[in-house]
């Protein structure tokens, strides 16, 4: 964009040699905070042997332990903090669904920086001061929309805090208040997607000009189905609570190459899922983030669980992560097949007659594991076109990945919508 250059902020201006001299000062000072503060760090490093001065280099961060959900429920709800309570400004915490929450604390100036980095995401994202910011990601406990709010506002936007759900309100919201940038779910966009069809109103001639996607893996196919119905750039932003919340990365809508790191605040590493051994860049593991400049909960090593590839940096000095691909807990392996939702999503995508809303529903008869692929058939779509477009998504299933599904196309909007993340794994095998 012309004059973006204009609007980088310091850490944006830096070069290569001055990112690493940085990230390397500010991570011993994270070790040192962590082991001086946070009693499991302490042991933590001690069980392994290391202590915060052993890190000389950035590549001897490798040596220290690793970080894990577990690890963070264990401690819960403020074992991991690092300040004294009265300095918490806030807490947020996951939806603990599949066990306890994990409970994320913010000091005053973690709050700044975090509103800084989604302010930076944003702009990365060709947002720009006085853009009105449609916010749908939820708020309350789930970092999404809080998270947005304050960026967009840090930025100088004007938000529009209309949260999730209600989804013919935020249609009319769009219409009536005329947003130029859209933040929440792609799976919601696409709900939203549904909701201006059955309006009769035509998304392509809406005010919006750029959606800034995450909180979920979503894949190329999905982002030209956006883009060529709703007439918009679709980006990625990346971000988890235990980190900070949205704003750890984020693509720049000039290139949309990958999401570019903010590495002047979040160390990434890519690990062998397995072994744990730290990849070179380029090559596919699991994400592992260090916080740099983080008060009240710095994290060392924390695994994500999502699998990407680091990249080198193209619109930003920063390095990329590929768009995640999956993540190592959601994935499926079915009769020795290692099978992604984001797989059968790209099927699903390019298939005729199908809508854009799926699941996947594994059964179990006698000892073989089955995979159902559950597709919403698109209005007006005949039985015919319905029975065509099953045979297409089995036949692309096993051709491409190498397994046999069985396939339903179901009737439009009977899959369970959701305003945050989408459930596309059903479990239906006995314990």
């Amino acid at each position: 964009m012309a004059g973006a250059a204009d609007l980088l902020d310091a850490g944006e201006r830096l070069d290569a040699e001055e990112l690493r001299a940085l990230q390397l000062e500010r991570l011993r000072t994270s070790l040192r905070h962590a082991y001086e503060k946070v009693p499991f760090y302490r042991e933590s490093f001690d069980k392994a042997g290391v202590r915060p001065e052993d890190c000389r280099t950035l590549a001897d961060l490798a040596g220290f332990p690793f970080t894990t959900k577990a690890d963070l429920r264990q401690n819960y709800p403020y074992g991991m903090f690092a300040v004294p309570q009265d300095r918490i400004r806030r807490v947020h915490a996951s939806s603990g669904t599949t066990g306890r929450p994990t409970v994320v604390g913010y000091t005053e100036g973690d709050l700044s920086l975090w509103s800084d980095m989604v302010a930076r995401s944003i702009r990365a994202a060709g947002g720009r001061p006085g853009d009105k910011v449609h916010v749908a990601y939820g708020y309350g406990l789930f970092t999404g929309g809080l998270g947005a709010h304050y960026g967009a506002e840090r930025l100088g936007c004007t938000v529009i805090p209309a949260s999730g759900g209600m989804t013919a309100r935020q249609v009319t919201l769009i219409q009536d208040l005329k947003p130029e940038i859209i933040m929440l779910t792609p799976s919601y966009m696409l709900t939203l997607l549904d909701e201006f069809e059955r309006q009769r109103v035509d998304p392509r001639r809406t005010s919006l000009r750029v959606g800034i996607f995450g909180a979920e893996p979503w894949t190329e196919e999905m982002r030209r189905e956006i883009e060529e119905r709703y007439a918009i750039d679709a980006v990625d932003i990346y971000g988890l609570s235990e980190v900070i919340g949205p704003g750890v990365a984020q693509e720049c809508v000039e290139t949309k190459d990958g999401l570019h790191i903010w590495e002047d605040h979040f160390y990434p590493e890519v690990v062998d899922p397995i072994t744990g051994d730290v990849l070179p860049d380029g090559e596919e593991g699991e994400l592992v983030f260090t916080s740099l400049t983080k008060e009240a909960m710095p994290v060392i090593r924390y695994r994500t669980r999502d699998l990407t590839r680091l990249l080198p940096g193209t619109a930003r000095v920063f390095r990329r992560m590929e768009k995640v691909t999956g993540r190592s807990d959601d994935m499926v392996i079915l009769r020795g097949v290692n099978l992604f939702p984001t797989q059968i999503e790209e099927i699903v995508l390019r298939t005729p007659g199908v809508a854009p809303h799926f699941q996947l529903r594994l059964t179990r008869e006698g000892r073989l594991d089955s995979l159902t692929v559950r597709a919403e058939a698109r209005t007006g779509a005949t039985p015919q076109t319905r029975d065509t477009a099953a045979r297409a998504i089995a036949a692309a299933v096993k051709d491409g990945i190498g397994v046999s599904v069985g396939v339903e196309i179901v009737e439009p909007e009977s899959l369970e919508r959701s305003v945050g993340k989408i459930k596309r794994i059903v479990d239906l095998r006995a314990r």
